[in-house]
């Protein structure tokens, strides 16, 4: 699967999560730059995300994520 095809499954559980899609993800995008992205719902998009892609992420793994780049490389390395 390449980076776009997961890239575009995240932003697809990031709109189902959040219910808008009044946002950009790139690799450098954060918390801070998506409305409605806080702490409940953050976990509620891991558990979206892993739904989606059929993984489960390590609790390390979740620790190191800093933004959407590295919860790409994550999602590129658990398939």
């Amino acid at each position: 699967m390449s980076r776009e095809e997961i890239l575009s499954k995240v932003k697809e559980a990031f709109i189902t999560v959040l219910e808008h899609d009044n946002f950009e993800l790139r690799d450098e995008t954060t918390a801070d730059d998506v409305d409605g992205w806080e702490s409940v719902t953050h976990m509620m998009i891991i558990t979206e995300v892993e739904k989606s892609f059929g993984i489960k992420f390590k609790l390390m793994d979740l620790m190191n994520m800093n933004d959407i780049g590295d919860l790409l490389n994550t999602i590129k390395s658990e398939l």
